[in-house]
């Protein structure tokens, strides 16, 4: 009697390891393929922002080239079903009775040039980096970083980017999120988030999409009322050259179209997938080249949970 119930637990402790592990097995199955899915949504939503850039660049070459905020591109993707889109490609309307996990698309492009580009400071020579160091200087009092703070970035930059790196140097920020491993303090890289970004070569700044800080920063006497003047007046008027800036600024300042620009090649495309109880935020780096826009990196920057913790 003694050894059948010890052979009935060992079945029964067997039987329940067994469905255990086939559950899991299930649930793991389930979320490799959700995210394989999440996946695919995302590059054709990536794919579909390439399109309107590509589309954007054509009606460049046939009229006025520039770029600025009040163009297709610029105009973000609002949350919506995910059903939505696809009725819309079979020509019907959503249906309620649609199978499948509640999904949810959002996104936008953000022109990269609007920012200052840091990795102008790793290429320049003896002869410009006085003009942008000042640059990055009058950014960083603008947004209340430490005196030092734009010295101990081009020190850290340069010497991560050299071409023979000395022993200690650190590695080369491929993000500035990244910028901390300069030894910067995440606050003052949170403050300095919005307004730079790190692209692999040297980039003029659009006037048509930088934000007062970053015009004001990229010319010697121009104060934050004089950008703010021209990022009201382009709203209305874009600057069809760089030239035309001159109107919002005081005498003596010096335009270097080097250095600034109404156009751009570099955009960050940011899609945004709502799927159940968890969000999936992708980030992506394309270069337009003519009409041609290559994707240059993409990034998974998020996947959260809906009450905000770790997934």
């Amino acid at each position: 009697m003694l050894l059948a119930m010890i052979i009935v637990t060992l079945v029964a402790t067997l039987a329940a390891a067994m469905t255990w592990r086939q559950s899991r097995a299930v649930q793991v199955e389930a979320g490799e393929r959700a995210r394989a899915e999440a996946s695919w949504i995302l590059l054709g939503a990536l794919d579909w922002a390439r399109l309107i850039l590509r589309e954007d660049a054509l009606a460049n070459q046939s009229g006025t080239n520039w770029d600025h905020l009040g163009e297709v591109w610029a105009v973000p993707l609002a949350e919506a079903r995910l059903s939505t889109f696809l009725a819309a490609g079979r020509g019907g309307a959503a249906s309620d009775d649609d199978s499948g996990p509640e999904a949810f698309l959002s996104g936008h492009i953000e022109d990269a040039q609007s920012r200052y580009n840091l990795y102008n400071l790793v290429l320049a020579t003896q002869q410009t980096l006085p003009v942008e160091r000042a640059t990055l200087a009058r950014l960083c009092a603008t947004v209340g970083a430490p005196t030092n703070t734009a010295d101990l970035i081009i020190a850290g930059l340069r010497a991560a980017y050299a071409t023979s790196p000395q022993s200690g140097a650190a590695l080369p920020p491929a993000d500035v999120d990244q910028l901390s491993w300069l030894g910067l303090d995440p606050a003052v890289v949170a403050r300095l988030a919005p307004f730079v970004t790190l692209l692999p070569m040297a980039t003029p700044v659009n006037l048509n999409t930088a934000p007062a800080e970053v015009v004001a920063a990229l010319f010697d006497g121009v104060d934050l009322g004089a950008a703010q003047r021209l990022v009201e007046g382009r709203r209305n008027a874009p600057l069809a050259a760089v030239a035309n800036a001159a109107r919002y600024f005081g005498q003596g300042v010096t335009i270097d179209p080097a250095r600034a620009s109404v156009n751009s090649s570099f955009f960050v495309v940011t899609g945004r997938l709502r799927l159940d109880e968890h969000v999936l935020v992708q980030r992506s780096l394309v270069q337009r080249i003519g009409t041609d826009v290559v994707v240059l990196e993409r990034r998974r920057v998020a996947e959260l949970a809906e009450n905000g913790t770790g997934a």
